[in-house]
């Protein structure tokens, strides 16, 4: 399972999250498509795709024009950490990835859950980041 939280650009706040637990890939955009959508003029349509590769390893992939950024350095593809937070555009929305194994979680109940749980307020789909 993989948690993606939008951080607040100021504070260390979540503003929303995202919970998904049997994607092979989630793509962060503009574009409505993208399983992750933020609104922000330094976003691109498709900026970055957080790929699964081995057992519960991820990998971070840019694919935006405006770059990723990890650390204050801009990235292509690197491994994603618990805990790690990635920067779209050297400006843009921060997101704070959580890494936890299917075999750590153990909630009653989650037997019936849908491959992929989003996290977010009530009527919102999209966010917009000025």
């Amino acid at each position: 399972m993989i948690t993606l939280t939008l951080l607040h650009p100021l504070q260390p706040v979540a503003i929303q999250s995202w919970t998904f637990h049997d994607e092979p890939s989630i793509k962060i955009g503009r574009a409505t498509n993208n399983e992750v959508v933020l609104y922000s003029a330094v976003v691109s349509r498709h900026h970055v795709e957080i790929k699964k590769s081995t057992g519960n390893e991820w990998e971070v992939v840019n694919i935006g024009s405006n770059g990723t950024y990890i650390d204050g350095k801009r990235i292509e593809q690197t491994k994603a950490v618990d805990g790690m937070i990635f920067r779209l555009a050297s400006s843009g929305p921060k997101i704070l990835i959580k890494i936890e194994a299917e075999s750590d979680r153990e909630s009653p109940g989650s037997a019936g859950e849908q491959s992929r749980t989003r996290r977010q307020p009530k009527g919102s789909k999209d966010t917009l980041i000025s």
